[in-house]
């Protein structure tokens, strides 16, 4: 049989790293297996589901690269199927009509609660008659002996009785089908046959294997994921900063370092680190994955992002560095070649967005130094040093690196200084005190009229503070 996997988030939100994380692990197996990966959108939540959510879902998805085979399919254009289903089991006494009030309901929670009972719904309305044109919910008759016994994936084999598991409700009294059911019929038309998701889920398998069972449907295999810990240790949620994955590409954040740090959240291949796509296709297994909960490092995806930057191919970095350029007001045709820009920066940033903060002075002046670059650099002796090298620069015919050094070592030997001595102010005086590689090949990208009118505002700066 092909492998299917399927991918099934709620549109009430954005892609979140615990979702990203699932559908990654799922692509993952599909691919492996020579299967079939699935996107379907499970929005029959009609009050929290929305378009905006639905379209964050699929471009957080195609920025991942994460390409489905099928869908997307939209639980609510399926209710007809779900309605079927449901008479069927009406029909044949597998499921039935409750009209409990919410009072009953909840009085009965109260008891079972006061005498140390697991609440659950106590069968009320089984064998009871209730008009069809009445207000009322349709319930599953879940068996009352027996266990629902499944070898999980990942967690090994899981087993629990039926007495644990209450008559759950599979249409609501508006007419619409639940999760459970709508997930069970869904897993079974679309032949899904393993079924990876988050162990909040994991509580939900016993009833939906009890639904396929009353269907007479094939039961696919499970693996329930363990959750996803932020840096202190607590459920990651919102208040952790940066969960949504278009949230890490506003962050600047390369997709692939995202895949690669989220196959190692709750997933190892001995000690190695970096995986490529293909790496990941070829090693990954469901069933080294951990049982534990993994815990979020963001310094460890910083880690991850900068190898990237600096491993992958300087004219990609600079294609996704554009945008971010942008966001800062500079046109990066107005300058240097972006390419040479990022080749000579990305070993000192770990984020798009700190390559283009740290690369803007290639485009346009600062407003002002570095304070503590300034203080270290600009003292009255480096006046003497700036105004030299000025006048020498600005005799330059060629403006290349290699004249441009030419300069400094004519400087440091007129003067008889250290070369640090008229090096140190002068970087300063072109970049503001931002990082930057060496001196002769910042200034020729800077270009000449950009570093002469810097080192006049050095001088000036100097002379108004000595």
């Amino acid at each position: 049989m092909t492998v299917r996997t399927r991918f099934a988030p709620s549109p009430t939100g954005y892609l979140h790293v615990g979702g990203a994380r699932t559908a990654l692990f799922s692509w993952l197996y599909a691919r492996k297996h020579g299967g079939r990966f699935v996107l379907r959108i499970e929005d029959t939540d009609l009050e929290r589901s929305t378009q905006e959510s639905v379209n964050a879902i699929l471009e957080g998805m195609t920025w991942l690269g994460l390409e489905y085979d099928e869908g997307p399919f939209f639980q609510t254009h399926r209710f007809e199927r779900y309605n079927q289903v449901i008479d069927a089991l009406l029909e044949k006494g597998l499921a039935y009509r409750c009209d409990c009030s919410r009072e009953r309901l909840e009085e009965l929670r109260e008891r079972q609660m006061s005498a140390k009972v697991k609440p659950r719904y106590d069968g009320f309305c089984r064998h009871r008659e209730i008009d069809p044109k009445q207000p009322h919910v349709i319930r599953f008759r879940n068996p009352d002996t027996g266990a629902v016994v499944f070898d999980d994936l990942v967690r090994g084999r899981i087993s629990v009785a039926n007495a644990e598991l209450d008559d759950l409700i599979i249409r609501r009294s508006d007419g619409a089908p639940t999760y459970n059911l709508t997930v069970v019929v869904d897993d079974a038309d679309m032949n899904i046959t393993q079924v990876i998701r988050g162990d909040d889920h994991i509580n939900n398998t016993p009833r939906q294997i009890n639904l396929l069972n009353a269907l007479g449907l094939k039961v696919p295999e499970y693996a329930h994921l363990p959750m996803i810990l932020g840096d202190d240790g607590a459920r990651l949620s919102k208040r952790h900063g940066a969960v949504s994955v278009m949230q890490y590409m506003e962050e600047g954040f390369l997709p692939e370092a995202l895949l690669n740090y989220l196959v190692r959240l709750g997933w190892s291949h001995g000690d190695q680190e970096i995986f490529s796509l293909d790496e990941m296709v070829e090693l990954f297994e469901l069933s080294e994955v951990n049982k534990a909960p993994s815990a979020f490092n963001t310094d460890k995806l910083l880690w991850i992002n900068q190898h990237y930057i600096k491993a992958d191919d300087p004219k990609r970095v600079a294609r996704l560095l554009s945008p971010h350029m942008g966001k800062l007001g500079i046109d990066p045709a107005q300058g240097p070649d972006l390419v040479k820009v990022v080749e000579a920066q990305r070993e000192r940033a770990s984020t798009l967005v700190e390559l283009a903060r740290i690369s803007a002075f290639y485009y346009r002046d600062f407003e002002s130094f570095d304070e503590k670059a300034a203080k270290k650099a600009f003292k009255a002796a480096a006046l003497a040093p700036l105004q030299l090298v000025r006048s020498r620069l600005a005799e330059l015919e060629c403006w290349n690196r290699e004249d441009i050094h030419g300069v400094i070592d004519a400087t440091v030997k007129t003067l008889e200084v250290g070369f640090g001595k008229v090096a140190m102010p002068v970087r300063v005086a072109v970049t503001g005190g931002s990082p930057s590689p060496d001196l002769d090949l910042t200034m020729e990208m800077i270009g000449r009229e950009a570093c002469l009118r810097r080192i006049d505002k050095a001088i000036d700066y100097i002379q108004k503070h000595s």
